[in-house]
């Protein structure tokens, strides 16, 4: 083992019971260190295992995803910039769906409070943000928690394999729409 990983290890055993809590502070607070989400979801496979890393890790993203509910209002001006992000990204008048945004939240680098927004396009009210954020945040905790647990074993061809999936899951997962046009809807009767 590295050094890293044996300072890891060592953090683990020295805070004891308090070990969960700080990764679980970690979680709200890797935001601010530029931290990607996948990269602490994996460092929690590693130091707890699949099953406790999974439920810490949720557990830390709602966490999260709640203070950004009832804080975002309170910075307008990062509002407005997550907002023309979601324009540029998406588009003005895309919706996403809760399974798009479940999707997207698994693809690595993908801004994790922009997902947060579109979440909030969604679920207008907090408990049902809070209960769609928790449902969303599970298969991105559980497949990168076990990811961290055995990223030794997967291959790059495995990666790749991976990253295809979640995309063609991502395109059957989109909101179906069908658009009319005015005279094709209202046609003349003979």
């Amino acid at each position: 083992m590295d050094s890293k990983t044996m300072l890891l290890f060592s953090f683990v055993e020295t805070w004891g019971i308090l070990a969960p809590l700080a990764f679980i502070l970690f979680h709200v607070l890797r935001q601010f260190l530029f931290i990607p989400v996948i990269l602490v979801c994996m460092a929690g496979g590693v130091l707890f295992g699949s099953l406790l890393g999974t439920l810490y890790s949720i557990i830390g993203l709602t966490l999260l995803s709640s203070l950004f509910f009832i804080g975002i209002h309170k910075f307008p001006k990062f509002y407005e910039k997550l907002l023309l992000m979601k324009n540029k990204w998406f588009g003005p008048h895309a919706r996403l769906t809760v399974g798009q945004i479940t999707v997207l939240r698994l693809i690595p680098f993908v801004h994790y409070q922009l997902l947060n927004v579109c979440l909030m396009e969604r679920r207008k009210g907090f408990k049902e943000y809070v209960k769609s954020s928790f449902l969303t945040n599970l298969p991105l905790a559980f497949f990168y928690t076990v990811f961290g647990e055995f990223i030794s074993e997967f291959t790059p061809s495995m990666i790749v394999l991976i990253l295809l999936a979640l995309g063609v899951l991502l395109y059957v997962l989109r909101e179906k729409v069908t658009v009319m046009k005015w005279k094709e809807f209202f046609q003349p009767m003979n």
